[in-house]
């Protein structure tokens, strides 16, 4: 698994792959229905029909099914069953998700900014942010919640403990907690809050003292006034280059993304354009203000988890031959949202559109209009995928997300490694280390010395990670394939002492792979001390993509070069304006 998909799995809490539309920018439900009506014919009575066999099949099952259902649990499988059908970001919000809702579009939660993980069937806190009502009671990653406002929580799952932490800001909760390293159990009286995740959770000038470096997580309401916040306070200092990271960001809010590109490019240059089935949803979206710097070198930093909206900026930043883009090919998520509400408070998000970047692409790589038999979707098949050229003629191809101008090396995480994080052996260490150790360095600056790292493996001699490598696998395959063709009988011995020597290779591999689960370790560390501003950090030291960038932005002959070079495609191709 790639090392950027994994630490944004496991230590950032991310918003769904999506982006949205401004409500305020897009048509109401009535004139979209007459729009439809005017433009398409649909079997009206072919719908009246199913809904009527729908309502039956549902009113028969809650008076007649044997052992009794819950009618809105039932009503909701059937609704998301129906939208799984379409696409994964057409999605039911019942009133209890309501909160789930705003925090996907603004940041913002009621809450008490925790949350939580079940590590061997019990209810772990992890990253409580800094600031907030779990961080200023004192609770802290690793901690026991055993209840909540008195409900007794052994057994339940962790989905079913969200909803009870989360409600109105201003609201009383109770929770029991056994403190990591004690065994009795303390009840806490906090006080729900509006959690407000930043977008920007860190922004700082590097090390050569000329460029400037903003990580952008998401893009929640108002993340391009915390983008020009950053921006700004950079120039201040000295700020000569720009790094924009987008890696790992699945996107947001369409017009944020808009408003970030305007920072960089002149009022009333198109960023992005949305095409529907109504033609309403045919929009064209301008930078509307007047920039903050349009000569400033630009690198925007992408990978394989940079999505939607982050493929708007990127793309577009690309397409105008504004930045170099740098790192691993985006997603490829070309597909606009909008949500309407419902009765008794439920809302459903839909696929309306979608959208163009300035050279006419769009970057949707998935066709959901065409599964196999299965429910499988395909990629766009290279037969269709279609050059297109920037601003200043270089080529870039559709269907297939953002290929970066620069690309960087995957980086990957060793199975060893992976087992240590997913057997939470790592999270579990580092709760000891912070009870043993008031302090550390800055995140700068904090290792983990020898002694430390040999500690640690003590720790795992009698943990189970027990995990297979790559080779084992094939050599598994190579086993059952040999056994069906009845070869397996004149290899066995072989076959056994290469397994034997596998394994007694395996035992080395807390050694072997050191460096990776050592910084991977310090990580875990740095963040019990400095939360997600810290670990950023700390990341950023020896991030391989940022060391690139601030190489290539110095050098601006060679930025220059990258972004005036008219490549010629591989193969042949139709040059298309859009549409």
């Amino acid at each position: 698994m790639l090392k950027k998909e994994i630490k944004k799995w496991l230590l950032v809490v991310t918003l769904p792959l999506t982006i949205f539309v401004n409500a305020q920018n897009t048509p109401s439900l009535q004139a979209s229905t007459q729009q439809l009506k005017s433009n398409y014919t649909p079997d009206y009575f072919e719908i009246s029909k199913n809904l009527d066999i729908f309502n039956a099949v549902y009113r028969e099952l809650n008076v007649a099914y044997v052992d009794g259902t819950k009618p809105g649990q039932l009503m909701k499988t059937g609704i998301d069953a129906m939208l799984n059908s379409l696409d994964p970001y057409t999605v039911y919000y019942t009133e209890n998700d309501i909160e789930d809702f705003r925090y996907m579009t603004t940041g913002e939660y009621g809450g008490i900014g925790a949350s939580v993980n079940d590590i061997n069937g019990k209810i772990i806190l992890s990253d409580p942010a800094e600031g907030f009502a779990a961080h200023k009671a004192g609770l802290r990653a690793g901690d026991q919640l055993i209840g909540i406002n008195g409900i007794n929580l052994e057994g339940k799952h962790t989905d079913e403990i969200g909803p009870l932490l989360k409600g109105t800001a201003g609201t009383p909760i109770k929770l029991k907690i056994i403190k990591a390293g004690q065994t009795s159990p303390t009840e806490y009286n906090l006080v729900r809050e509006e959690i407000k995740s930043k977008a920007v959770p860190y922004s700082a000038m590097l090390p050569n003292g000329e460029t400037g470096y903003i990580k952008l997580l998401s893009f929640t309401e108002n993340c391009s006034g915390e983008v020009k916040d950053a921006m700004l306070t950079l120039k201040g200092k000295g700020c000569k280059n720009l790094i924009l990271d987008l890696r790992g960001n699945l996107g947001g809010l369409l017009h944020e993304a808009v408003n970030i590109v305007n920072f960089f490019i002149e009022k009333g240059q198109e960023v992005v354009f949305t095409k529907g089935k109504i033609a309403d949803w045919d929009k064209t979206y301008p930078a509307m203000n007047n920039p903050i710097d349009t000569q400033i070198p630009l690198i925007v930093l992408v990978d394989e988890n940079s999505a939607s909206a982050s493929e708007i900026v990127s793309g577009a930043l690309q397409d105008l031959d504004r930045a170099i883009i740098l790192g691993k090919r985006t997603y490829g998520k070309g597909l606009v949202q909008q949500t309407k509400d419902l009765v008794y408070n439920s809302k459903v998000k839909i696929t309306v559109a979608k959208y163009y970047i300035p050279s006419g692409r769009c970057v949707q790589a998935l066709d959901y209009t065409n599964k196999d038999d299965e429910g499988r979707v395909e990629k766009v098949p290279d037969s269709l995928i279609t050059a297109f050229k920037t601003k200043g003629g270089r080529i870039v191809y559709d269907g297939a997300g953002v290929m970066p101008d620069v690309k960087t090396e995957d980086e990957r995480f060793s199975n060893v490694l992976l087992s240590l994080i997913s057997k939470y052996h790592i999270f579990n260490y580092a709760t000891d280390y912070f009870l043993k150790h008031p302090k550390i360095s800055s995140p700068q600056e904090f290792s983990l010395t020898e002694a430390e790292y040999t500690d640690f493996v003590n720790y795992l001699k009698d943990k189970d990670y027990t995990y297979k490598t790559r080779s084992e696998v094939e050599l598994l395959d190579l086993k059952k394939n040999a056994e069906k063709e009845k070869y397996f009988a004149d290899i066995k011995t072989e076959y056994e002492a290469l397994v034997a020597k596998m394994n007694s290779n395996k035992k080395d591999d807390l050694i072997k792979h050191k460096d990776e689960i050592k910084e991977y370790l310090e990580s875990e560390i740095v963040g019990r001390y400095y939360f997600e501003k810290g670990r950023i950090e700390f990341s950023n030291r020896n991030d391989n993509d940022i060391k690139e960038a601030t190489r290539l932005i110095i050098d601006n002959n060679k930025v220059k070069i990258i972004l005036t070079t008219s490549d010629k495609p591989t193969k042949p191709f139709n040059l298309k304006k859009r549409f």
